[in-house]
């Protein structure tokens, strides 16, 4: 029996989804830019999929800009809003903690004469109110901060440091990585007070290929991609209808079932911290307030060889972010924790459907491989 405990990475599609996206693509499979009928069923399709996300995400659907996925999201955010605002000045906030999408696009901006401030986290991966507070200064025009992290859940408080630079009287734009956070955390854009927001579809259930933009009405932004007028003239390309349908299924479905998911994942969460420090006491483990990221450590051992382990049993984890591809996580080396602590790291990512079942099995399998390497 297959137990996928690796939903941080990605979810798998639900059936919704899925049916939204064969429609899409063998019924309403007009190009929505077209004005003849098939077109115009495609652009109604569009529209109604626009508002579906940007409900779900607190907004009005004009403020919402689909892309194809969160790293997209944010290199347009990051980039652009540096270009939009460099004539202010060119002094950026962000963390040692963040995605390599907003990570790499960073080191661009760098290698072009901005400077870039990477505030330290504590000792779950959060960033406080008080350190960008600290690091503003007259010429910052742009933060950007993730609201979950995604290897070790920490939640950083987005709102409160949105109030925190209004109150400073702050020009910079913020931005926030909401990708593990949408559908996982309780918020809204509308209140939430960033300028932009980076959602994404293959974490809450819908293809991959698929993600949005929040940008805040009046704001400006110059188009990443260049070409057509799609997207009211702020993102080329013909729409990718399927995706988009399905995004807006998978939003409908977890934003009405959002609260009882969080309470699921929770209960989860705990019954997996409860069960491995009784059958592990060396066990490390994270405890923070995203309900489906749990960041755990096996001291002493290593992660891929836990992994290969747990695979042979069906259980599916990963070591970190997923992107990552065998780097040594940039994440737990910034929050302090020991090399061998690093070494032996494992992520669970829950979503809405893990189960106890599938909790009972990481628990018995992560205590079978412990006692297999014990005796090797």
């Amino acid at each position: 029996m297959e137990h996928y405990l690796d939903n941080a990475a990605t979810t798998k599609v639900c059936p919704e989804a899925a049916e939204a996206a064969l429609k899409a693509m063998t019924e309403l499979y007009g190009n929505p830019s077209s004005t003849h009928t098939k077109g115009r069923e495609a652009k109604k399709l569009l529209d109604a999929s626009r508002k579906a996300v940007s409900s779900a995400l607190g907004c009005m659907p004009g403020e919402l800009v689909f892309t194809s996925c969160g790293s997209e999201s944010d290199n347009w955010a990051i980039l652009n809003g540096a270009e939009l605002m460099k004539r202010r000045g060119k002094h950026i906030i962000s963390s040692a903690v963040e995605h390599d999408a907003v990570r790499k696009s960073l080191d661009l901006l760098e290698a072009s004469g901005y400077e870039v401030t990477r505030l330290t986290p504590d000792e779950k991966g959060a960033i406080s109110v008080s350190s960008v507070l600290n690091a503003l200064r007259d010429d910052t025009i742009l933060v950007s901060l993730m609201m979950v992290n995604n290897e070790t859940g920490a939640v950083t408080d987005i709102h409160a440091i949105s109030q925190a630079l209004k109150k400073a009287g702050s020009q910079a734009l913020f931005h926030t990585d909401a990708v593990q956070a949408f559908m996982k955390v309780p918020f809204k854009a509308k209140n939430l007070g960033a300028d932009l927001i980076s959602i994404s579809g293959h974490k809450i259930h819908a293809p991959k290929g698929i993600g949005a933009l929040y940008i805040r009405n009046g704001l400006r932004l110059k188009p990443f991609i260049s070409g057509g007028s799609q997207e009211d003239g702020r993102r080329a390309g013909t729409e990718a209808m399927p995706q988009i349908a399905a995004f807006a299924k998978a939003c409908e479905i977890a934003s009405a079932g959002m609260d009882d998911n969080i309470a699921h994942m929770k209960t989860l969460k705990q019954h997996a911290l409860d069960g491995l420090r009784a059958e592990i006491p060396e066990l490390i483990a994270l405890e923070t307030d995203a309900p489906h990221i749990l960041s755990i450590s096996m001291p002493g051992w290593r992660s891929e060889v836990l992994m290969n382990l747990l695979e042979t049993k069906e259980i599916y984890v990963s070591k970190s972010s997923a992107c990552k591809k065998g780097g040594r996580s940039h994440v737990l080396e910034a929050i302090g924790m020991k090399s061998d602590a690093i070494d032996g790291a494992l992520r669970i990512g829950l979503s809405r459907y893990s189960t106890e079942e599938d909790i009972s099995a990481l628990i018995t399998g992560l205590l079978e491989a412990r006692n297999t390497l014990a005796h090797r």
